[in-house]
């Protein structure tokens, strides 16, 4: 997949995404209490359940992500579970890194 600078710091300028960024990073510290096993992502209702925000506010921001590249999604049944796409992550920081 090809990144969109642009994209992706529009889905960075709002601290909620960003949060939501770290907190993924290590979830088994911030969703130890998602009943699935965390390898399978994180249920968007953790989102909801951690931040305080209605259910549509939270996938509005979690689709904001997932446009932009930087999760992957999951889906099993009516569930939807979150993953930090690391691999775009990393090329994102380093053509960053490389034209900044």
């Amino acid at each position: 997949m090809t990144i969109d600078k642009t994209e992706i710091l529009k889905a960075l300028a709002h601290p909620t995404r960003v949060s939501f960024l770290e907190w993924m990073r290590e979830p088994g510290q911030h969703f130890c209490e998602q009943a699935h096993p965390l390898e399978m992502g994180i249920c968007a209702n953790q989102f909801e359940k951690k931040c305080g925000l209605s259910q549509s506010t939270v996938s509005a921001h979690l689709a904001t992500l997932e446009k932009a590249g930087l999760l992957k999604t999951n889906r099993v049944g009516q569930w939807a579970f979150y993953r930090r796409d690391e691999e775009n992550i990393a090329s994102f920081l380093n053509d960053l890194k490389s034209t900044l």
